[in-house]
């Protein structure tokens, strides 16, 4: 009989801490939600009496807590969740005409399709439980390409996700915004690939239907992801490329999902705003400032900047609609850890690795001065954290990736203050979120438990869920870490320039 090994219970673990973030915030919360629940409710053909036809061809008449979900708390961070009961009610009879939904092809509409299949008509429930399977989709994939990669490709793979979703990515995977999809997606699509190119037999099909699945979930949840899908086949294609017949043919399938990716961003009335810049109408302005007058002026005011739009996903900018304000030890500890890890994976180096990691840098930098520019606005305005946090992904798995026979090491104590600062920084960025929803900002005491103003009709109290998804995190970063000191042991593959 095999022995137990504590590594099983990561993929437990993680569901906890999701689960804990999941059910952290209320209807609405994440940005835009008014827009995605509603595209959410009316992408399922099988119910339309969910969503009729509004007075105008781009409108439909929707249930009033997918529209005013998040209006009377969006931007008070000192008003609680609570202030929804004396919004709307949870009818799911549609009564409220809106044009805020994806009815002119505005998004690709793979995500809000899948997600109308757990659209019912109790609407908090069919909230939590698309929640639940955002979680298993990531975790699923992610338990799947573990047990997959060959070992040191696994702390690849751990460690370009726990050193990049501190607090953003914890906050949106296991949210109703379709940039949960285009972060599991890009994040696990190019390691799929890359295992895909250096397996062989069942394995490979196994890396190629998982590269398969995340590709077509990042391209079908946003057209900024079909390109970021695209960058990273393109990526791996260089870091695999060897001389041969039989590389040729495993190219097959990349190029294929990169069509399919191309299509889904062409298709998509987001790509051309992206391009040509953001109207002033949809800016997302997080805080005011002045505009430059001419595109010259405005690149060299911008591209200095850009670094605040990569410390937002280590929240910088905050979470929500930007009004859950992080603190700055939550903003120090995961900007601190993500370079630290970088810097250690740069040990394990080779020609390859570092064009792209160039190229990933200088796309990080340039993407969003060129969207800012076309659009007139400073950085805060049109570019949010979360379009970039995907290739934010990338790029520290990148950084960790080993070659040339090489491994990135961890010695036991630097392992130590990795877990800590993972731990405490987690454990404040959740509990400030859950505050700012259950009892408001600037809320006295420290109990959740204690004058709660809004939480979900479950069976556990605000606390358990703090303390029970803290818990988990910081378990399953020890169980994570013990496995990692194993790697010396294991053999890295080897790329062709290695040869």
């Amino acid at each position: 009989m095999p022995k137990f090994r504590l590594i099983y219970l990561t993929p437990v673990l993680a569901l906890i801490v999701l689960m804990a973030w999941a059910v952290a915030s209320p209807i609405g919360s994440s940005p835009d939600d008014d827009f995605h629940l509603v595209s959410i409710w009316c992408a399922n053909p099988a119910d339309t009496a969910a969503c009729l036809p509004g007075p105008t061809a781009d409108s439909r008449v929707v249930p009033a807590a997918l529209h005013f979900a998040a209006t009377c708390y969006a931007g008070k961070p000192d008003q609680s969740a609570a202030c929804q009961k004396d919004t709307f009610n949870l009818s799911p009879a549609p009564t409220v005409a809106t044009d805020r939904g994806n009815f002119v092809g505005a998004y690709p509409p793979l995500y809000y399709a899948a997600m109308s299949v757990f659209a019912g008509p109790n609407i908090p429930l069919s909230i939590v439980v698309m929640r639940l399977v955002n979680i298993v989709l990531f975790v699923g994939l992610t338990t799947a390409l573990f047990w997959l990669l060959p070992h040191p490709r696994r702390t690849t793979l751990v460690i370009g996700w726990v050193v990049s979703t501190i607090p953003l990515g914890l906050f949106l995977i296991p949210s109703n915004n379709p940039s949960g999809w285009a972060i599991i997606g890009v994040g696990t699509a190019w390691i799929a690939l890359l295992g895909y190119f250096e397996a062989t037999g069942i394995r490979r099909l196994a890396l190629g239907t998982v590269f398969a699945i995340a590709t077509l979930m990042a391209a079908g949840s946003r057209a900024d992801a079909a390109a970021y899908a695209g960058l990273s086949i393109a990526i791996v294609l260089v870091l695999a490329f060897r001389r041969g017949k039989n590389f040729l043919l495993a190219t097959i399938l990349p190029v294929a999902m990169g069509l399919v990716s191309l299509f889904f961003f062409l298709s998509s009335r987001q790509s051309s705003s992206g391009l040509e810049g953001f109207s002033p109408d949809v800016n997302a302005t997080l805080e005011g400032a002045p505009v430059p007058a001419s595109a010259l002026s405005r690149l060299l005011s911008n591209l200095p900047n850009v670094p605040a739009l990569w410390a937002g996903s280590f929240g910088e900018l905050g979470l929500g609609w930007f009004d859950t304000e992080m603190p700055a030890v939550v903003t120090f500890g995961s900007v601190s850890v993500f370079v630290v890890v970088t810097f250690i994976g740069l040990s394990s180096m080779s020609g390859r690795k570092a064009l792209v990691l160039v190229a990933m840098g200088v796309v990080l930098w340039a993407l969003p001065a060129y969207v800012l520019v076309k659009s007139g606005g400073p950085v805060g305005q049109a570019v949010q954290p979360r379009y970039l946090l995907p290739l934010i992904v990338v790029f520290a798995g990148l950084a960790v990736l080993a070659v040339r026979g090489t491994q990135v090491r961890f010695t036991r104590p630097q392992l130590v203050v990795l877990v800590a600062t993972l731990s405490v920084t987690q454990f404040i960025a959740l509990y400030v979120n859950m505050v700012r929803y259950i009892q408001g900002v600037g809320a006295a005491g420290w109990n959740l438990d204690s004058g709660i103003e809004w939480w979900w009709d479950i069976p556990f109290s605000p606390m358990f869920v703090l303390i029970i998804g803290s818990a988990a995190y910081t378990l399953m970063l020890v169980v994570l870490a013990r496995d990692f000191a194993r790697v010396g042991r294991a053999q890295v593959p080897q790329f062709a320039d290695a040869k």
